[in-house]
């Protein structure tokens, strides 16, 4: 004999709640998966905390003010002459970033020339000499 008209409802509705429980589950793993995709992006765009280390792909931008790099190399050489590596030093100094990364001391430098590159373009700075393979600044430019 069948079941009864009432156990067979019961059994459709728990196949039903079973098949939204899936899809609900299916939503609630596509929403992790965007909730992570965020907090990483946050990661790329926020400036990390003293003391902590930066992500892989840090933009460096957002470390530095407009010309903020520019006028601590001109600080910097205040004392005199100094190459592209001293500026980064002094840099990483200044903004109490972590002097052993290799790849952040690197990244600098390249920043480094080019701001060093506009502000003698604007005759705010020239090139002294070259020490192994590094660029050596001198600070304002008396002339001008």
């Amino acid at each position: 004999m069948s079941d009864p008209q009432v156990i067979n409802t019961l059994r459709k509705k728990a196949r039903d709640l079973e098949a939204h429980i899936v899809k609900l589950d299916r939503a609630a793993a596509q929403a992790r998966a965007d909730l992570a995709h965020i907090n990483a992006a946050i990661m790329l765009f926020q400036a990390p905390a003293a003391g902590e280390q930066f992500p892989m792909h840090f933009n460096l931008g957002m470390l530095f003010r407009g010309r903020e790099l520019g006028q601590m190399c001109n600080e910097a050489l205040a004392s005199g002459p100094k190459s592209t590596r001293a500026l980064a030093e002094y840099v990483i100094a200044k903004k109490e970033l972590d002097p052993g990364d290799k790849a952040l001391r690197v990244s600098i430098q390249l920043r480094i020339v080019n701001a060093m590159r506009k502000r003698e373009q604007r005759g705010m700075a020239t090139r002294a000499g070259k020490d192994r393979h590094a660029v050596v600044w001198a600070g304002d430019n008396p002339a001008r």
